[in-house]
């Protein structure tokens, strides 16, 4: 029997993996690197963090972002975008050399099994395990509006459907939402060729400004500190502190993993995006239907007034909503068992990660309603790292943890917008 199985392989679930590896548990590690990333993303996305904030996390603290561009002779400086390419490729650079062994399987099921978990994968392997870590990242969990979900695919997808944007050439494409997604999306439409507009429910669309230098002031850093997902003292609690989070209320909770950091493009975006592409703002969505070769969007705006909008096809890039019964490999019984936070779809979970399950643990977007709006980046991997491979030791009876190098105090470094 294994002491941990690790069901995914992004950047908390390699994360995972290495931390569990250097502390010598018997471990298997299931899901195909980086595919969210490598599968889910239009070419030619560059990562909206700043590239120091968007390191994986091994307990040695090696392995950096900045370690994989120097051994591939490319830039990874604070203020220059990287491409979203670049970022994938680290990823898998990573578990090449921090993880034992990533098995590219499907993991079908998770059952409770005696004092474990039986998991089960698409090859027809069960593999017994002390305890399960679910880092399934953020494909089981797609939002997609209500009047979209009757049409064809053709007609109506997701942001992340898209890998290459070159088939909306010459066609007109609606896009909703107002966050980066929505934002970046509409503008490679159009720089693919493609005749774009966003509609957004919002009054107004909401730019992050330039990052902050890196020398600065000590009285300009103190009013406005660094954090590993901005400046200003909200970003560096919800970075630096997710501990505290989770001490909070659940109905606080649930409303900080709802609104702290909503939605906004990145700096870098907005002279690309302004000049070539329409913007319906104060828009809802209140209905779509199949006309002509296309779709017939209806819209309400917030003074009662309607509008309608006929496109070739509309792209929901409406985010991704933490919701414990889409997760369909966990057994019926066990997700309509485990406690939630607040009246959220979110487990409840411990200090360590787990949940009210015993020995059944959860990393990434699930885990927001208890630790805060970081388990939505990058940047959240290395707390959840450390603390879970905790977690899983205490679950085991394991006090060994003395193989785990703890990483340098990240309280003094320079701030990036997530990723």
């Amino acid at each position: 029997m294994y002491d941990l199985v690790v069901v995914g392989a992004g950047p908390y679930g390699l994360s995972i993996a290495a931390h569990a590896a250097a502390a010598g548990l018997r471990l298997r590690v299931l899901g195909r690197p980086m595919a969210s990333w490598r599968d889910h993303m239009p070419d030619g996305m560059l990562l909206k963090s700043e590239p120091w904030s968007s390191d994986l996390s091994d307990p040695s603290g090696g392995h950096t972002l900045a370690d994989y561009c120097a051994a591939h002779d490319l830039t990874a400086e604070h203020g220059v975008p990287l491409p979203l390419d670049t970022f994938t490729a680290y990823g898998r650079w990573f578990g090449e050399r921090a993880v034992p062994q990533v098995e590219e399987v499907t993991v079908t099921g998770v059952r409770p099994d005696g004092d474990g978990f039986q998991v089960e994968t698409d090859t027809g392997e069960q593999i017994a395990a002390r305890t399960v870590a679910l880092a399934v990242g953020v494909m089981p969990f797609v939002n997609r509006p209500w009047p979209l979900l009757e049409l064809p695919p053709e007609l109506a997808s997701h942001s992340s459907d898209h890998r290459d944007l070159r088939r909306f050439h010459g066609q007109d494409v609606t896009v909703i939402g107002s966050g980066q997604a929505a934002l970046e999306t509409a503008t490679l439409l159009a720089e693919q060729g493609a005749r774009p507009r966003v509609v957004a429910r919002a009054d107004r669309l909401r730019w992050d400004a330039p990052p902050q230098p890196l020398e600065r002031g000590r009285l300009r850093a103190l009013r406005d500190p660094h954090s590993g997902l901005g400046t200003g003292w909200p970003r560096r609690l919800w970075s630096e502190m997710p501990w505290a989070v989770r001490r909070l209320p659940s109905a606080t909770r649930v409303r900080i993993a709802e609104t702290a950091l909503g939605p906004a493009g990145a700096w870098w975006l907005r002279e690309r995006f302004e000049p070539a592409v329409p913007v319906l703002l104060s828009h809802r969505l209140r209905a779509a239907v199949p006309h002509d070769d296309g779709v017939r969007l209806h819209l309400t705006h917030t003074d009662g007034g309607t509008e309608t909008v006929d496109t070739h096809h509309v792209v929901a890039a409406t985010g991704f909503r933490p919701d414990l019964g889409r997760l369909r490999l966990l057994v019926p019984h066990v997700r309509t068992t485990l406690r939630t936070v607040g009246g959220s779809r979110a487990p409840e979970l411990s200090s360590g990660f787990e949940s009210s399950w015993p020995g059944l643990f959860f990393a990434g977007l699930l885990t927001a309603p208890s630790f805060g709006p970081s388990m939505r980046f990058v940047y959240g991997a290395d707390f959840t790292a450390a603390r879970l491979l905790r977690g899983v030791q205490r679950r085991l009876g394991d006090r060994r943890g003395a193989t785990t190098i703890p990483r340098p105090a990240r309280d003094s470094a320079p701030a990036a917008q997530g990723t």
